[in-house]
Formats: C-alpha cells, sequence, structure tokens
C-alpha cells in the first residue's frame, strides 16, 4: 500500500461528507415544495486492491468511502396504496357532490321548494271550498298551481343543467388525462435516458408521480414500475402509459342508450373501467340525475293525472263541466290529457279564467245556469290525504333523496379519513423531517471535520517522514 494512500481515503471522505451536506440542504430547501421526496446519498464502503501491489508492506484497508447514488426514499406500498385510496376518495366525492348538487335543485326544506308549494295549492282549494263564488279566492288558487308548476318546471331543468355540467366537466377531464399521460410518458422517456447515462433524474421522478397521483384521482390510475427508472400507468386493466408512450382517451355516447356514456381508448375504442371523480361523474349521469329526474316526473304525471280527473267531475261558474286543469303544454281547450306524456319540464297550467274552475259536485241550474256548491273542490282539497297521494309520493322522493346523501357524505367521510392515514404514512417516510435533516447536517459536518482532521495528521506524519527522518541531504 503507497504511504500516500492515507490521503485518498480522507479525500473521498471529504467529498463524500459534502455530498451529504448538498442532499441535506437540497431537503430543507424543499421541505414545503409539494410533490417532493425526501434524498439520501447512499455511502458504501471502498474495498482495496484485491492482489496487492509488488512493493507492498502492509495489509489492505480500504480505499474509503463512496457517495455517487443518491436515492428517493419512498414505499413502494404505501405510493401504490395512496393511489388507490386516493382514486377511492375522488369518485366519493363525485358522487357526494352530485346528491348535493340535487338536493339544492329540490331546495327541501324550505318555503321555495315543491313541498311548500303543494301545500299552498291544497290550500287554495281549501278556500275556493269556503268561499266557492269569491273569484279572489279561484283566482289566488291558480296562481298558486302556476307556482307549483313553475317550480316543477325549475327542478327539472336544474337537474338537466347539472347533467349538462357533469357532462362538459367529464369532457375535461379526459382531455385533462390525455395531457397528463403524455407527460408522463415525456418523463418517462427523460428519466430513462438519464439514468442510462447515471445522471441524476430524482426531480423528474417527482413530477412524474406526482402526475400519476393526480390520475389516481381522476380516473384510478395505478403504475407499476418498469425498466430504467419508467412507470406504467394502468387504469381499471388498461395499459394508459406504457413506457415512453401513451394512449388517448375519448368520451362517446353508449351504444344503443341515449344520453348514456362512456370513456373508451382512441385506439381499438376499448370501453375503459375507470375510477375516480370519472366513475363517480359517470354514475351521476347514468343512475343519479336521471333516477331523480324520473321520480319528479312521475309526481307530475300523478299530479296531472289525480287533478284532472277529479276536475272533469265537477262544474265551473259557467256550468261548463271541468275541463283538463293540467296538461303537457301542447293540449288545449276541453279535450283529454294523457298523463303519460307528463314530466316535471312540460308539465303547464291550462285554465286562465278563474269562472273555469269546477268547484261544484252538481248540475248547474236551469234557473241561474250555474252551481255554488263546493263539494267538488273539497273532494279536490281531500286528495292531499292518504298513502297514495302525490304528497306523500314526493316526500317519499325527498326522504330518499336524503337519506341517499347522507350516506354518500358519510362514506366519504370515512374515506377521507382512510385516505388521510394512508396519505400521512407516506410523508411520513417520502415527507422532509426538519429534525432529521438538521441531525444529518450536524452529523455530516462533523465527519467532514474529522475527515479533514486525519488530512492534518497525515501530512503531520509524511512531514516527520520526509523532513525529519535519516541523514540524507544533511
Amino acid at each position: 500500500m503507497s504511504t500516500f494512500s492515507g490521503l485518498n481515503t480522507a479525500t473521498t471522505a471529504l467529498w463524500a461528507q459534502q455530498r451529504g451536506l448538498d442532499i441535506t440542504g437540497q431537503n430543507i430547501a424543499n421541505v414545503n415544495t409539494p410533490g417532493y421526496t425526501r434524498q439520501r446519498a447512499e455511502l458504501a464502503s471502498m474495498g482495496g486492491n484485491a492482489i496487492p501491489a509488488i512493493s507492498a508492506v502492509s495489509s489492505n484497508v480500504g480505499g474509503g468511502v463512496s457517495a455517487d447514488s443518491v436515492i428517493r426514499i419512498r414505499d413502494a406500498f404505501l405510493e401504490g396504496r395512496t393511489q388507490v385510496e386516493q382514486g377511492k376518495n375522488a369518485q366519493f366525492t363525485a358522487e357526494s357532490d352530485a346528491l348535493t348538487q340535487i338536493e339544492q335543485a329540490f331546495r327541501e326544506p324550505g318555503t321555495t321548494g315543491i313541498q311548500s308549494m303543494l301545500t299552498d295549492m291544497w290550500n287554495g282549494w281549501s278556500d275556493v271550498v269556503n268561499h266557492p263564488d269569491d273569484l279572489a279566492a279561484r283566482g289566488q288558487l291558480l296562481q298558486r298551481t302556476q307556482t307549483l308548476v313553475i317550480g316543477m318546471n325549475t327542478t327539472s331543468a336544474a337537474l338537466d343543467k347539472q347533467a349538462e355540467q357533469t357532462r362538459d366537466n367529464l369532457q375535461t377531464l379526459v382531455s385533462d388525462v390525455n395531457a397528463s399521460a403524455a407527460s408522463i410518458a415525456d418523463l418517462n422517456r427523460a428519466i430513462k435516458r438519464a439514468t442510462q447515462a447515471g445522471l441524476p433524474a430524482n426531480e423528474l421522478a417527482d413530477k412524474r408521480d406526482a402526475l400519476v397521483l393526480t390520475l389516481a384521482g381522476k380516473v384510478g390510475a395505478t403504475a407499476t414500475p418498469g425498466e430504467d427508472g419508467v412507470v406504467n400507468v394502468v387504469v381499471g386493466g388498461t395499459t394508459l402509459v406504457a413506457g415512453v408512450s401513451s394512449l388517448d382517451l375519448a368520451l362517446v355516447p353508449a351504444a344503443g342508450v341515449p344520453g348514456e356514456l362512456r370513456i373508451v381508448t382512441t385506439t381499438g375504442n376499448s370501453t375503459l373501467s375507470v375510477g375516480g371523480t370519472a366513475a363517480g361523474s359517470l354514475t351521476a349521469l347514468k343512475t343519479t340525475i336521471p333516477g331523480y329526474r324520473a321520480q319528479l316526473d312521475g309526481v307530475a304525471k300523478q299530479l296531472v293525472g289525480t287533478l284532472n280527473a277529479e276536475h272533469a267531475k265537477g262544474y265551473d261558474l259557467n256550468g261548463q263541466p271541468g275541463r283538463p286543469l293540467l296538461d303537457d303544454g301542447a293540449g288545449s281547450g276541453a279535450a283529454a290529457v294523457d298523463p303519460a306524456t307528463v314530466t316535471a319540464a312540460n308539465i303547464r297550467l291550462r285554465i286562465a279564467d278563474p269562472r273555469g274552475i269546477a268547484a261544484a259536485d252538481l248540475a248547474p241550474d236551469a234557473t241561474s245556469g250555474a252551481s255554488l256548491d263546493n263539494d267538488r273542490a273539497d273532494a279536490i282539497y281531500q286528495l292531499r290525504l292518504g298513502a297514495g297521494s302525490v304528497d306523500s309520493t314526493y316526500r317519499a322522493v325527498v326522504v330518499n333523496l336524503g337519506v341517499n346523501s347522507a350516506v354518500a357524505a358519510r362514506n366519504l367521510d370515512i374515506q377521507s379519513v382512510i385516505t388521510s392515514q394512508v396519505e400521512s404514512s407516506r410523508e411520513s417516510v417520502s415527507g422532509v423531517n426538519l429534525d432529521e435533516e438538521m441531525t444529518n447536517m450536524l452529523s455530516f459536518q462533523h465527519a467532514y471535520s474529522a475527515a479533514a482532521r486525519m488530512i492534518t495528521a497525515i501530512d503531520e506524519a509524511l512531514d516527520v517522514l520526509i523532513n525529519k527522518t535519516g541523514l540524507v541531504g544533511r
């Protein structure tokens, strides 16, 4: 072993500790950087030559320390678990938000809800029962009925608007997913080249993993490691990003199902089984919004059917049989109305003249030409009662909506706790801990000082050996 080998060993020690200090500084500098993963310099002892030199006079004790490798501190299991839980949390959030918006459309409970409007309308019939010859009471009844009709129209329009907005959001989401997938493929390419060239690519990997986590929330994506530092991204069993290439997605109508959408690959037109926000939005479009729109339409059909049927049995102030009170907006005159054609969107009040309300149950008097009894108005007022009434049907819809919304909110709360716990566990491994970094900084600092002191000691030994040993030159 050379007499100067100790200097080389000390030099590697200085370099390794300086490298460690540099990495510690990088960690501290990025303590608040989103998506940053804590890094660590991998120190490895360097062995000496297996075959000693010819002039070696001492045992081989190694060649110092190497710090060429800098790794990211990550737990593969926690990373995968975080992606899965993020996808579930995003899906539950989308489903809960959809039900919350539907609740806002129904406006229950409250003075602007359909239940309140139904009550006002029935109370209008009660006023007509008490004052069958009062045109003001009849006019108020028509106004309240019109308010109810407009309320149903408004609720239906709000549901339609929600569905339209959800479709637009899905289209934007698909475009964002395509952009993120292309960016992941580009980053994979850069990371692969850097890895093959022996260059650091930790920051590039952080950016890529952040995009993967974003895709997990949007479509339920998961990542699996590949060669040379790349990752493959999978969505519902379909590989969205394979190394340096990616697939584009599209939002298209489902075949044979009007209004239903599906997310497919542009290559091969394969339907993806997505998760995350996309799954929640598709569920809202396919099941949730159409379901409550159909229930609201059912209330409108029942209201038209029962009111018109009872109203037709009476006589108005003109002595005429009761005409249809409500229709689908296409009827006129005394023509019958098919309740099957009525929806909450097209329900209309047909009668505009207060005298046209058939509140009497008796045939018109032959002398006066009119009947002022209130039996028919009272019969219509009694329609609000009973298990099969319009009010009970509507209350069942609102109760069902409230229960489903509460369940969705509860599921979201539970999933949020799980997601938070997994994210905290991941951060405890990958995140920067300032206390730990300060400890590492002191450790590297003292190790650097010790290596420098070792160089001083070797220098003193060489000075004695060269300048103070023997008589040569004196």
